[in-house]
């Protein structure tokens, strides 16, 4: 069902002719609140717009928190039919962005709680196609030697060790703020801490994530 769902509201923009490509360019010249209101204003082709902005960004937190691409797919599936279902009670004085991390979010979380391995194993092929130039997180400077290179992909590989041995509440908090790029405030709202918790939760860590990592890159 959730396919189905996410087939449609993808599809539904490419049918027609110049008229339907100049409103899809209108959809994509709004902001997600904008778009929002379009969608449950009747616009049919506003929520497909919605699942390009965030269907990538979401896959990658996915399978960056549960280390598993193809489950990550169905739960981004998933998280997009709750969006459909429930738009019309999201408050759009808060941000659209937070509201749908946050579902997505909790279904990676469920799907941890309900794995029977234990769920500090994960990560063996999470970010394998991270570009950490377009990552908030970057180990050297942008404009790499070709002899940095070798450098980088060993970094990237010891980062991808570090980040999995993290214990979960850790872990998501980290790879929000750290490889997201979530506010403080973003990562409250997400996981339904306060910010002194995130900040706390982060600060250690960082610091677990630095101890981990030390020896490895020493």
């Amino acid at each position: 069902m959730a396919r189905t769902l996410k087939k449609e509201v993808v599809e539904a923009p490419r049918r027609g002719t110049g008229e339907a490509r100049e409103h899809r360019q209108k959809l994509r010249d709004l902001n997600d609140s904008q778009v929002v209101q379009a969608s449950l204003d009747g616009d049919a082709r506003a929520f497909g717009d919605l699942v390009r902005r965030y269907d990538q960004r979401l896959l990658n937190f996915v399978y960056r928190t549960i280390g598993d691409r193809e489950r990550g797919q169905d739960l981004v599936q998933e998280t997009f039919v709750r969006v459909y279902r429930h738009l019309h009670r999201f408050d759009q004085t808060k941000k659209f962005s937070t509201w749908i991390y946050t579902i997505a979010s909790n279904l990676a979380k469920n799907e941890l709680r309900n794995r029977s391995r234990n769920p500090l194993v994960l990560f063996q092929t999470i970010m394998k196609n991270w570009d950490a130039d377009h990552r908030p997180l970057e180990w050297e400077d942008t404009h790499y030697k070709p002899d940095d290179l070798f450098r980088k992909r060993h970094l990237r590989t010891k980062v991808e060790e570090a980040v999995k041995q993290l214990p979960e509440h850790h872990r998501i908090v980290f790879v929000l703020r750290e490889m997201e790029g979530k506010t403080y405030e973003e990562i409250a709202d997400i996981t339904s801490c306060n910010l002194g918790t995130v900040k706390s939760r982060l600060n250690r860590a960082r610091n677990n994530f630095a101890q981990i990592i030390a020896p490895m890159i020493d």
